[in-house]
């Protein structure tokens, strides 16, 4: 029987590390304990959970493009503009069939209603390949403070490999999620690109923006004091691009480039939510930008998302593109190796934007 107040008393912090990350239950399992208040270990700094008052008093929207638009030109400039100013933006009618996304949601939801001992099969202790993670938080033994939510991370490294390791009971769902989207993610990345003078996405290319994909399932559960913490701190992402499916909850709130306001991304249905990662704003020498954003926790809704992280293959250097300083333009990164860069990103607690010095010259 599921886990209830009288039979689990969280009196210390140890017994909540226990019970949500060593045994397994992730922070679903302590919502579903119907604690009445947040766990110590969960309260923010002051400064974050300040942040949570402020979110939704802008009346700024990042911006929304129909790719099916035929003047192929404006979607492409509307998506280079939308990357240089907010570094993130959502599209519509991007060719992925609806049914595959809605599939991949049920698959979320599949997964993480899976019994403890069947999700804990998954962790860092007992997962049977590394590139198989169920966790929770982001970086537990990092962090000061934790954060509401757990998640199911998959690194695709081949169909077999998949087939092998990955949880049957979305397993089908997820690699189809990340097949079906690849035409839109060249078609995003061939437009960023040229702009950058990239003229095509040849096989280097293609191995330095899309070399290796990640996808995540979310699972945010309804939090006794939402105010107190957050889904997700705020941080940039490593990637190169980002595909966000998010559920009709809302909760992602991306900080103004402009303004410094954080603005709301409102889930509109069947769309995508699309942001620059790190390792395109050193590629592109700044000037696309990867930009800070967090995940509100909610009072009343359990929330999902699932990710798809487009990155270089680990071993790939990046830097900015000799295409993009050709005409003189001054480096402001050096040369690192991707693997490198995104150690560093997991040895520590998401701290905004402040991954993306450890490649400034």
């Amino acid at each position: 029987m599921a886990p209830t107040l009288s039979t689990v008393q969280f009196a210390n912090p140890a017994e909540v590390t226990e019970f949500v990350v060593n045994k397994g239950n992730g922070v679903k399992g302590l919502s579903e304990t119907g604690i009445k208040a947040l766990p110590d270990q969960y309260i923010q700094p002051f400064e974050e959970r300040l942040i949570n008052k402020f979110v939704n008093e802008t009346d700024e929207a990042i911006p929304v493009i129909d790719m099916s638009n035929p003047d192929e030109d404006k979607v492409a400039e509307a998506i280079c503009d939308a990357a240089e100013k907010w570094g993130f933006f959502q599209v519509i009618n991007h060719g992925v069939p609806l049914e595959v996304l809605d599939n991949v949601k049920a698959a979320t939801h599949r997964f993480f209603n899976l019994p403890v001992e069947e999700k804990s099969r998954f962790t860092k202790e007992n997962s049977l390949s590394t590139n198989v993670r169920f966790g929770t938080s982001f970086s537990p033994r990092a962090e000061k403070a934790l954060e509401w939510k757990d998640y199911l991370s998959l690194f695709f490294v081949s169909d077999a490999e998949a087939q092998q390791f990955w949880p049957d009971i979305c397993r089908n769902e997820a690699l189809e999620y990340m097949n079906k989207s690849k035409t839109m993610v060249r078609k995003l990345l061939e437009y960023l690109g040229k702009n950058l003078n990239v003229k095509e996405l040849d096989e280097t290319k293609e191995s330095l923006f899309m070399g290796s994909i990640r996808v995540n399932l979310n699972y945010y559960p309804i939090c006794p004091n939402p105010d107190l913490t957050v889904g997700v701190g705020r941080h940039s992402d490593v990637s190169a691009l980002t595909i966000l499916l998010q559920d009709q909850i809302g909760g992602l709130h991306v900080r103004s480039l402009s303004s410094g306001n954080w603005v709301h991304v409102p889930p509109v249905p069947g769309s995508f939510v699309i942001n620059i990662g790190d390792a395109m704003q050193i590629m592109s020498n700044g000037r696309y930008k990867s930009v800070e954003h967090r995940v509100l926790a909610n009072g009343s809704n359990n929330r999902i998302s699932v990710p798809i992280f487009v990155n270089p293959k680990p071993e790939s250097v990046i830097g900015p593109l000799p295409e993009v300083t050709a005409n003189g333009e001054e480096p402001i990164y050096r040369d690192v190796v991707y693997s490198d860069y995104v150690r560093y990103f997991f040895k520590k607690a998401h701290d905004g934007k402040k991954t993306v010095d450890f490649a400034k010259i």
